[in-house]
Protein backbone atom coordinates (compact mmCIF):
# COMPACT_ATOMS: atom_id res chain seq x y z
CA UNK A 1 0.00 0.00 0.00
CA UNK A 2 1.36 3.50 -0.67
CA UNK A 3 2.21 5.59 2.20
CA UNK A 4 0.72 9.05 1.19
CA UNK A 5 2.69 10.37 4.62
CA UNK A 6 5.52 11.70 2.83
CA UNK A 7 3.44 13.84 0.49
CA UNK A 8 1.25 15.17 3.60
CA UNK A 9 1.96 18.96 4.03
CA UNK A 10 3.79 19.80 6.90
CA UNK A 11 1.26 20.19 9.98
CA UNK A 12 3.06 22.82 12.53
CA UNK A 13 0.73 23.65 15.38
CA UNK A 14 -0.73 27.26 14.80
CA UNK A 15 0.03 30.01 16.35
CA UNK A 16 -1.90 31.45 18.96
CA UNK A 17 -5.23 32.73 17.08
CA UNK A 18 -8.38 34.58 17.90
CA UNK A 19 -11.74 33.17 18.08
CA UNK A 20 -15.68 34.78 18.68
CA UNK A 21 -17.55 31.96 20.46
CA UNK A 22 -21.07 33.31 21.02
CA UNK A 23 -23.72 31.79 23.28
CA UNK A 24 -20.81 31.43 25.60
CA UNK A 25 -22.54 32.32 28.99
CA UNK A 26 -23.19 28.33 29.79
CA UNK A 27 -23.40 24.95 28.33
CA UNK A 28 -21.27 24.05 25.49
CA UNK A 29 -20.41 27.78 24.52
CA UNK A 30 -18.75 28.21 27.64
CA UNK A 31 -16.92 24.92 27.99
CA UNK A 32 -15.86 25.62 24.39
CA UNK A 33 -14.44 29.17 25.45
CA UNK A 34 -12.65 27.36 28.40
CA UNK A 35 -11.44 24.74 26.33
CA UNK A 36 -9.88 26.86 23.62
CA UNK A 37 -8.06 29.03 25.99
CA UNK A 38 -6.98 26.43 27.38
CA UNK A 39 -5.56 25.60 23.84
CA UNK A 40 -4.06 28.84 23.55
CA UNK A 41 -6.49 30.58 21.68
CA UNK A 42 -7.87 34.43 22.60
CA UNK A 43 -11.63 33.82 23.35
CA UNK A 44 -13.71 36.43 22.73
CA UNK A 45 -16.84 35.17 24.41
CA UNK A 46 -20.14 36.73 23.44
CA UNK A 47 -23.57 36.21 24.96
CA UNK A 48 -26.85 38.02 26.68
CA UNK A 49 -25.64 37.65 30.27
CA UNK A 50 -22.69 39.79 30.88
CA UNK A 51 -22.73 38.48 34.77
CA UNK A 52 -21.98 34.87 33.53
CA UNK A 53 -19.40 36.49 31.12
CA UNK A 54 -17.90 37.76 33.98
CA UNK A 55 -18.00 34.87 35.96
CA UNK A 56 -16.44 32.71 33.22
CA UNK A 57 -13.78 35.57 32.45
CA UNK A 58 -12.81 35.59 36.46
CA UNK A 59 -12.20 31.62 36.00
CA UNK A 60 -10.40 31.18 33.03
CA UNK A 61 -7.85 34.44 33.01
CA UNK A 62 -6.84 37.34 30.49
CA UNK A 63 -6.77 34.78 27.55
CA UNK A 64 -11.11 35.32 27.42
CA UNK A 65 -12.74 38.59 26.89
CA UNK A 66 -16.18 38.73 27.48
CA UNK A 67 -18.55 40.48 25.17
CA UNK A 68 -22.05 41.38 25.67
CA UNK A 69 -24.14 40.37 22.64
CA UNK A 70 -27.75 39.31 21.68
CA UNK A 71 -27.44 37.62 17.85
CA UNK A 72 -31.01 39.05 17.20
CA UNK A 73 -29.78 42.47 17.29
CA UNK A 74 -27.56 44.32 14.15
CA UNK A 75 -26.59 47.14 16.48
CA UNK A 76 -25.19 44.90 18.87
CA UNK A 77 -23.25 42.36 16.34
CA UNK A 78 -22.23 45.90 14.63
CA UNK A 79 -20.56 47.48 17.85
CA UNK A 80 -18.96 43.50 18.37
CA UNK A 81 -17.38 43.52 14.63
CA UNK A 82 -15.84 47.20 14.90
CA UNK A 83 -14.60 46.06 18.48
CA UNK A 84 -12.77 43.34 16.18
CA UNK A 85 -11.46 45.50 13.71
CA UNK A 86 -9.70 47.82 16.15
CA UNK A 87 -8.20 44.95 18.10
CA UNK A 88 -6.46 42.70 16.10
CA UNK A 89 -9.66 41.15 13.89
CA UNK A 90 -10.80 37.47 13.96
CA UNK A 91 -9.45 33.87 12.91
CA UNK A 92 -12.21 31.64 13.88
CA UNK A 93 -15.84 31.53 14.80
CA UNK A 94 -17.90 29.42 16.91
CA UNK A 95 -21.76 30.24 16.03
CA UNK A 96 -23.24 28.39 19.13
CA UNK A 97 -25.81 30.73 20.32
CA UNK A 98 -29.27 29.02 20.04
CA UNK A 99 -31.92 26.77 21.97
CA UNK A 100 -35.05 25.07 21.95
CA UNK A 101 -38.47 26.20 23.16
CA UNK A 102 -41.60 23.73 23.98
CA UNK A 103 -42.96 20.39 22.41
CA UNK A 104 -45.81 21.72 20.94
CA UNK A 105 -47.74 19.30 17.94
CA UNK A 106 -47.71 21.42 15.09
CA UNK A 107 -51.43 22.09 15.13
CA UNK A 108 -50.91 23.80 18.89
CA UNK A 109 -47.57 25.36 17.75
CA UNK A 110 -46.75 28.73 19.32
CA UNK A 111 -46.22 30.62 16.18
CA UNK A 112 -43.96 33.21 19.17
CA UNK A 113 -41.66 30.14 20.31
CA UNK A 114 -41.00 29.40 16.49
CA UNK A 115 -40.17 32.99 16.07
CA UNK A 116 -37.76 32.75 18.68
CA UNK A 117 -36.61 29.96 17.67
CA UNK A 118 -35.28 30.82 14.19
CA UNK A 119 -34.34 34.31 14.69
CA UNK A 120 -31.67 32.79 17.37
CA UNK A 121 -30.74 29.80 15.47
CA UNK A 122 -30.64 30.71 11.70
CA UNK A 123 -30.71 34.23 11.76
CA UNK A 124 -28.63 34.87 14.46
CA UNK A 125 -26.60 32.46 12.67
CA UNK A 126 -26.32 34.14 9.63
CA UNK A 127 -26.22 37.82 10.92
CA UNK A 128 -22.90 37.17 12.90
CA UNK A 129 -21.49 35.01 10.07
CA UNK A 130 -21.97 37.74 7.57
CA UNK A 131 -20.83 40.42 9.69
CA UNK A 132 -17.23 38.90 10.55
CA UNK A 133 -16.77 36.67 6.57
CA UNK A 134 -14.76 40.06 6.02
CA UNK A 135 -12.28 39.72 9.30
CA UNK A 136 -12.02 36.38 8.62
CA UNK A 137 -10.92 36.52 4.68
CA UNK A 138 -8.38 39.08 6.07
CA UNK A 139 -6.76 36.76 8.46
CA UNK A 140 -6.79 33.80 6.56
CA UNK A 141 -4.89 36.07 3.48
CA UNK A 142 -1.85 36.33 5.90
CA UNK A 143 -2.41 32.80 8.27
CA UNK A 144 -3.38 30.79 5.56
CA UNK A 145 -7.19 29.51 6.54
CA UNK A 146 -9.72 31.03 8.83
CA UNK A 147 -13.03 29.09 10.39
CA UNK A 148 -17.23 29.22 10.49
CA UNK A 149 -17.91 27.02 12.85
CA UNK A 150 -21.74 26.02 13.19
CA UNK A 151 -23.20 24.32 16.62
CA UNK A 152 -26.67 22.69 15.04
CA UNK A 153 -28.11 19.44 16.60
CA UNK A 154 -29.04 16.01 15.24
CA UNK A 155 -32.60 18.19 14.89
CA UNK A 156 -30.47 18.95 11.89
CA UNK A 157 -30.80 15.75 10.22
CA UNK A 158 -33.97 14.21 11.73
CA UNK A 159 -37.28 15.49 13.11
CA UNK A 160 -39.56 13.98 15.87
CA UNK A 161 -43.21 14.46 17.14
CA UNK A 162 -43.15 17.33 19.01
CA UNK A 163 -40.18 18.76 17.67
CA UNK A 164 -41.37 20.61 14.59
CA UNK A 165 -40.23 23.81 15.31
CA UNK A 166 -36.53 23.37 16.68
CA UNK A 167 -35.82 20.33 13.99
CA UNK A 168 -36.83 23.17 11.24
CA UNK A 169 -34.97 25.48 12.85
CA UNK A 170 -31.81 23.53 12.93
CA UNK A 171 -32.44 22.37 9.32
CA UNK A 172 -32.32 25.60 8.49
CA UNK A 173 -29.10 26.26 10.42
CA UNK A 174 -27.66 23.01 8.39
CA UNK A 175 -28.58 24.03 5.01
CA UNK A 176 -27.10 27.64 5.43
CA UNK A 177 -23.84 26.14 6.96
CA UNK A 178 -23.46 23.77 3.65
CA UNK A 179 -24.61 26.15 0.60
CA UNK A 180 -22.04 28.93 2.55
CA UNK A 181 -19.20 25.77 2.58
CA UNK A 182 -20.05 25.32 -1.29
CA UNK A 183 -20.16 29.18 -2.20
CA UNK A 184 -16.49 29.66 -0.27
CA UNK A 185 -14.95 26.75 -1.99
CA UNK A 186 -11.47 28.13 -3.50
CA UNK A 187 -11.15 30.03 -0.15
CA UNK A 188 -8.64 29.25 2.29
CA UNK A 189 -12.12 29.35 4.52
CA UNK A 190 -13.15 26.02 6.02
CA UNK A 191 -16.88 26.12 7.45
CA UNK A 192 -17.44 23.02 9.90
CA UNK A 193 -21.31 22.22 11.26
CA UNK A 194 -21.21 20.37 14.34
CA UNK A 195 -24.65 18.05 15.36
CA UNK A 196 -24.86 16.89 19.01
CA UNK A 197 -27.45 14.73 20.02
CA UNK A 198 -28.07 14.41 23.52
CA UNK A 199 -26.20 16.74 26.04
CA UNK A 200 -26.96 17.55 29.47
CA UNK A 201 -26.43 21.52 30.06
CA UNK A 202 -27.20 22.65 33.02
CA UNK A 203 -30.06 25.30 31.17
CA UNK A 204 -31.01 23.34 27.75
CA UNK A 205 -33.70 21.14 28.66
CA UNK A 206 -34.95 23.53 31.39
CA UNK A 207 -35.81 26.11 28.94
CA UNK A 208 -37.07 23.89 26.68
CA UNK A 209 -39.85 22.99 29.47
CA UNK A 210 -40.18 26.53 30.76
CA UNK A 211 -38.59 26.02 33.99
CA UNK A 212 -40.09 22.41 34.92
CA UNK A 213 -36.92 20.87 36.45
CA UNK A 214 -38.08 17.57 36.89
CA UNK A 215 -39.24 17.28 33.59
CA UNK A 216 -35.86 18.39 32.04
CA UNK A 217 -33.92 15.91 34.18
CA UNK A 218 -36.15 13.21 32.98
CA UNK A 219 -34.85 13.42 29.53
CA UNK A 220 -31.69 12.43 30.72
CA UNK A 221 -32.70 9.38 33.45
CA UNK A 222 -32.12 6.38 32.69
CA UNK A 223 -28.22 6.78 30.76
CA UNK A 224 -25.17 8.74 29.84
CA UNK A 225 -25.89 11.97 27.56
CA UNK A 226 -23.07 13.77 26.22
CA UNK A 227 -21.59 16.49 28.06
CA UNK A 228 -20.92 19.80 27.20
CA UNK A 229 -16.85 19.42 27.10
CA UNK A 230 -17.25 16.34 24.43
CA UNK A 231 -18.69 19.05 21.95
CA UNK A 232 -16.32 21.71 23.38
CA UNK A 233 -13.43 18.84 22.39
CA UNK A 234 -14.69 17.66 19.40
CA UNK A 235 -14.43 21.74 18.43
CA UNK A 236 -11.09 22.56 19.27
CA UNK A 237 -10.24 19.22 17.14
CA UNK A 238 -11.47 20.40 14.18
CA UNK A 239 -10.12 24.00 14.31
CA UNK A 240 -7.06 22.26 14.92
CA UNK A 241 -6.65 20.56 11.61
CA UNK A 242 -4.09 21.39 9.14
CA UNK A 243 -5.63 24.35 6.94
CA UNK A 244 -6.05 21.54 3.75
CA UNK A 245 -7.95 19.39 6.08
CA UNK A 246 -12.11 20.61 6.47
CA UNK A 247 -14.27 18.34 9.07
CA UNK A 248 -17.17 19.36 6.74
CA UNK A 249 -19.92 17.51 8.99
CA UNK A 250 -19.77 16.04 12.40
CA UNK A 251 -22.48 14.34 14.08
CA UNK A 252 -21.97 13.04 17.89
CA UNK A 253 -24.36 11.15 19.97
CA UNK A 254 -24.22 9.41 23.42
CA UNK A 255 -23.88 5.37 22.62
CA UNK A 256 -27.39 5.36 24.21
CA UNK A 257 -29.13 7.51 21.84
CA UNK A 258 -29.42 5.39 18.55
CA UNK A 259 -31.60 7.88 16.93
CA UNK A 260 -34.02 11.73 17.77
CA UNK A 261 -36.35 9.12 19.25
CA UNK A 262 -35.31 6.03 19.92
CA UNK A 263 -32.72 6.48 23.65
CA UNK A 264 -32.12 3.00 25.32
CA UNK A 265 -32.02 3.53 29.22
CA UNK A 266 -30.26 1.18 31.07
CA UNK A 267 -28.97 2.87 34.11
CA UNK A 268 -25.52 3.19 32.11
Amino acid sequence: MRDMSANAPETAAPAARRVLVTGASSGIGAATARRLAADGWTVVAAARRADRLDALVAEVGSAVEAWPLDVTSDDDVAALVAHLEKTGGLDAVVNNAGGALGLDRVEAADLGQWQHMYDVNVLGTLRVTQAVLPLLRASAATTGGSDVVVITSTAAYATYEGGSGYTAAKHAERMLATTLRWELAGEPLRVVQIAPGAVATEEFSLVRFDGDAERAAAVYDGYQPLVAGDIADAIAWTLSRPAYVSIDELVIRPRAQANNWKTVKTGV
